[in-house]
C-alpha cells in the first residue's frame, strides 16, 4: 500500500480552505495533511474547522515556500509528499489518479500533475492571465508535485535561499536529476484559477530576476537550458536601460546626438515591449493603462533585481552546500552506553572514536555533542554529575566545540529533547552554521529524526539497541564511526 502525505504552504490566503474542502471529499485520503503557516508570528491562528478534515498546522517562520515545504515534509514519516499550492482546485478523484501515478518504479523520483489554467470566455486573456496559463507548461511545478522522502533527503530538500515561489521547483527538480533520479509526468490534473491581482503586479512579480541570479551563480549562464526554463526578456530589459542610461548621460554633458540616441533608442524598445503586452490581450481601457504604465517601468525593476541578486548571490554554491560541522550522540556513539552514568569514571570510548573524532578535527569541520540526559530529569543523576562526564569524554576524545544536553523527561514535551529539533538548532548556532550544513552522527532513530526535523543531515551507526526499523528508514546507515567520517567527508567537497 502507497503511503502519502500532503504538504501546502500558505500566507493564510481564503482559497486555503477551498484546497483542503476539496482534499476532505476525495475518495482516497492521504495519511497527514501539512499546513505549514507562514505568515508573520503575530497573525491570528488558522482556523481550518470548517474544511471537514484532520490537518496538522506548522509555523512557518515568514521564510519563503522553499523554507515552508521542508518543514512540512521533514515532519512526515511517509514514503511519497504529494506537495500543493494553497491556490489549486482538485477535482473529484485526484487522489485515486494520485495513488496510481504513485506507482513508480524505484528510479523515479518524482511525480508531476498536469496544471489547467481556467480560461476566460468570450475575450482575449489579460497579461496576468497569459502569465498564469504559462503554468501549464511549467515543468516540475510544485502546485501539484509528488517527491519520494528519501529522495528529499538524499538533496537536502528545497534551497531555502529562494524567498518566493518562483524559481525553486525547477532548482529542486535539477538537483533530483543530477543524483540520477527520474522526474515523470502523471495523469492526474488540478485547476489553477487566475487569482486576482493589483495594478502592478507584472512589476511587482520582477523580483523573480534575483532567483534567476542565484541560478546563473550556481549553475553558469546555460542554468535556463539545464533546469528546463523558457527564455526571458532579460537582454531587452538591460538594453532598455543601457539606452535610457545614453540619454540621460548625454544630457548631463551636453552632448545632444548622444542624447537624442538614448532616447530614440529607449522609446524604440519601450514601444516594442508594450505593444507585445497589448497584441494577444484584451485591449479595454484598463488593460491599456496597465501595459503602458508597467512596461515603461518593468525593465528597470528587472534590472534592479538581477543587479541586487547576483551582488547577494556571488559565489554561492549548491545547496545545501559542503559539510562544516558535525553533532555527535554521546551514549552508543562516542562512548559506551552506562545507563544514566553520571561516574566519570565508567567513560569508555567505543572502537574508533578517537581517531575518527581526529580526522573531522584535522578536516577543519567544527564538532559537537547533543545528548539527552532524562537521568537530571528523573533525579537519578544531577547536573553537576552529567558536566563530570561530559568533561570526560572532552578530556578523551575532544574539546569538542560545543556541548548542548537535554535534562527533561518525554513527559515534558520540551522541545530540545531528540527526536525534536532543539538540540541541533542550537548546536547550529553556537557554530555559526546552517543547519543544513550538518551532519549528526548518532546510534538510535531519534538522532536521526532530530537532524531531520532541524534539516540537518544524518549518519546512522547501529549498534546492539539500534531498533532494525530505525535501519530501513535512517537515509544513510555506516557500520562504524570510521566509515561515518567518510561519508562526511566526502560532503565537505
Amino acid at each position: 500500500m502507497t503511503r502519502w502525505s500532503v504538504v501546502v504552504p500558505t500566507v493564510g490566503r481564503p482559497c486555503l480552505t477551498d484546497l483542503l474542502s476539496d482534499l476532505a471529499r476525495q475518495p482516497n485520503r492521504p495519511e497527514a495533511v501539512y499546513v505549514v503557516d507562514d505568515r508573520a508570528a503575530a497573525e491570528p491562528p488558522l482556523d481550518l474547522t470548517a474544511t471537514g478534515l484532520d490537518v496538522l498546522v506548522l509555523p512557518g517562520g515568514g521564510r519563503g515556500p522553499a523554507a515552508a515545504r521542508n518543514k512540512g515534509w521533514r515532519a512526515a514519516s511517509t514514503e511519497w509528499i504529494a506537495f500543493l499550492d494553497d491556490d489549486v482546485r482538485l477535482p473529484d478523484g485526484w487522489s485515486d489518479l494520485l495513488v496510481e501515478d504513485l506507482r513508480q518504479p524505484d528510479q523515479v523520483a518524482a511525480v508531476q500533475g498536469r496544471i489547467v489554467v481556467p480560461r476566460a470566455s468570450g475575450r482575449r486573456p489579460t497579461d496576468w492571465e497569459r502569465s498564469t496559463a504559462g503554468l501549464e507548461g511549467a515543468r516540475w511545478a510544485t502546485a501539484d508535485m509528488a517527491y519520494r522522502r528519501s529522495v528529499l533527503e538524499r538533496v537536502g530538500g528545497f534551497d531555502e535561499r529562494f524567498p518566493r515561489a518562483y524559481r525553486e521547483d525547477a532548482e529542486l527538480a535539477l538537483r533530483v536529476r543530477r543524483t540520477g533520479g527520474r522526474l515523470v509526468v502523471g495523469e492526474r490534473f488540478v485547476n489553477h484559477p487566475v487569482r486576482q491581482e493589483n495594478f502592478w503586479v507584472s512589476v511587482r512579480v520582477q523580483r523573480g530576476n534575483a532567483d534567476d541570479a542565484l541560478l546563473r551563480a550556481i549553475y553558469g549562464k546555460h542554468w535556463r537550458e539545464l533546469a528546463e526554463c523558457p527564455p526571458g526578456r532579460f537582454k531587452w530589459h538591460l538594453a532598455t536601460v543601457a539606452a535610457a542610461g545614453l540619454a540621460t548621460a548625454g544630457t548631463l554633458l551636453g552632448r545632444r546626438r548622444t542624447a537624442a540616441a538614448g532616447l530614440a533608442g529607449w522609446l524604440a524598445l519601450t514601444a516594442d515591449f508594450t505593444w507585445r503586452r497589448i497584441a494577444p490581450g484584451p485591449r479595454t481601457k484598463n488593460e491599456l493603462q496597465r501595459m503602458t504604465a508597467t512596461s515603461a517601468v518593468l525593465p528597470f525593476v528587472a534590472v534592479w533585481h538581477r543587479t541586487r541578486g547576483w551582488w547577494r548571490h556571488r559565489g554561492s554554491m549548491q545547496w545545501p552546500g559542503p559539510v562544516r560541522a558535525v553533532l555527535f550522540d554521546r551514549d552508543g556513539t562516542l562512548v559506551h552506553d552506562v545507563p544514566y552514568n553520571g561516574d566519570p569514571a565508567k567513560v569508555v570510548p567505543v572502537d574508533g572514536a578517537e581517531e575518527a573524532v581526529a580526522r573531522l578535527r584535522a578536516a577543519g569541520l567544527r564538532l559537537g555533542v547533543v545528548t539527552n540526559q532524562s537521568g537530571i530529569g528523573r533525579g537519578l543523576i544531577s547536573a553537576d554529575d552529567a558536566a563530570a562526564v561530559n568533561q570526560r569524554v572532552d578530556e578523551l576524545l575532544g574539546p569538542f566545540d560545543t556541548w548542548q544536553l537535554c535534562p527533561h523527561v518525554e513527559a515534558d514535551g520540551c522541545t530540545c529533547r531528540k527526536p525534536a529539533a532543539g538540540l541541533v538548532i542550537s548546536a547550529a548556532e553556537r557554530l555559526g552554521v546552517r543547519p543544513e550544513q550538518v551532519v549528526v552522527v548518532g546510534d538510535i532513530g531519534s538522532d536521526v529524526a532530530a537532524a531531520r526535523a532541524a534539516g540537518a543531515r544524518s549518519v546512522l551507526v547501529p549498534n546492539g539497541k539500534t531498533q532494525p526499523e530505525e535501519i530501513v528508514q535512517a537515509a544513510v546507515v555506516a557500520p562504524d564511526l570510521g566509515t561515518a567520517v567518510d561519508l562526511v567527508l566526502e560532503q565537505c567537497r
